[in-house]
C-alpha cells in the first residue's frame, strides 16, 4: 500500500510513522508513506496556502489552486483508489471503513487546516471523507495519523498475529471482552476460574457473553446496527 498525505504541517504528522507499528511496516515494505507540503505550491513569495471567506467570517480557508496543483502532480504520476479529505464535517471513520481501505492500493490523504479547505476541491477531487469525532482539531494531520494507523495495522503482516485484529473490538459490532495476564491473582483480585481451565469452548463462550454485555452497558447504539 502506498499513501500520499498532503498537509501544511508535514512536522506534525510524521512522527507517528517514526514509532511502533506503523514504522515496522514501513521498513517491511508493507506500507509506504509520502508526505507533501503544501506550501510548495503556495501563491507568490511567501507561499500563500490560505486566504479569507467569500462573504465574510471568522477564520481563513485552504485556496484551491495550491491544492489542485499538488493533486494534479501526483495524479499524474499514479491513479488513486480513494482520495480522502480529513474533516469533522463527514462520516465518522468506523471499522468497517477501515477494513475496505486496508486492501486498496494507493491511497491520497488531504488534510485540512484553518476553516477547511474551498469547497471545489472536495467537489472536484475527493471521493471519500472521513472524521473521527463530532469534535475539531486545528487541523487534520492528526486525524489522517489515526486513519493510516487504523488501515496499515490491518495489512497481512504487519501485526505479529495474523488472528488479532479480527478479534478487535467494533469487528462485530461488539466491544472486546476484559483479557487478563499474569499474576493470576493480585491484591486480592482473581482471574476468572474460565480463562484458567483449559476449556476453549467454554472461554470463547464467556468471551463473547462478556463483549455482548460490555457493548450493552457502554455502546448500546452499536447493537441497534447488527
Amino acid at each position: 500500500m502506498r499513501i500520499d498525505i498532503i498537509t501544511v504541517e508535514p512536522d506534525l504528522i510524521k512522527s507517528p510513522f517514526e514509532n511502533s507499528m506503523m514504522k515496522r511496516a514501513i521498513e517491511k515494505g508493507l506500507a509506504e508513506v509520502h508526505f507533501h507540503n503544501l506550501r510548495e505550491y503556495g501563491i507568490g513569495n511567501y507561499r500563500q496556502v490560505d486566504d479569507y471567506q467569500f462573504g465574510g467570517g471568522a477564520g481563513m480557508v485552504l485556496m484551491i489552486k495550491p491544492i489542485s496543483e499538488c493533486i494534479e502532480k501526483l495524479l499524474a504520476e499514479r491513479s488513486y483508489d480513494e482520495i480522502i479529505y480529513m474533516t469533522p464535517d463527514a462520516k465518522t471513520l468506523n471499522q468497517a471503513t477501515a477494513n475496505t481501505l486496508s486492501l486498496k492500493e494507493n491511497i491520497l490523504i488531504l488534510t485540512g487546516h484553518y476553516k477547511g479547505v474551498d469547497q471545489r476541491v472536495r467537489d472536484k477531487y475527493v471521493t471519500k471523507e472521513i472524521s473521527i469525532g463530532d469534535y475539531v482539531l486545528t487541523g487534520g494531520e492528526l486525524a489522517a495519523a489515526v486513519l493510516c494507523d487504523a488501515v496499515i495495522r490491518l495489512i497481512p503482516g504487519v501485526l505479529g498475529d495474523e488472528t488479532s485484529a479480527l478479534t478487535d473490538s467494533f469487528q462485530d459490532n461488539l466491544l472486546s471482552p476484559p483479557v487478563y495476564t499474569r499474576p493470576s491473582e493480585f491484591d486480592g483480585m482473581k482471574v476468572p476460574e474460565v480463562l484458567l481451565s483449559g476449556n476453549f469452548p467454554k472461554i470463547e463462550e464467556w468471551r463473547s457473553e462478556q463483549a455482548y454485555k460490555r457493548t450493552q452497558e457502554i455502546r448500546p447504539d452499536l447493537l441497534d446496527d447488527n
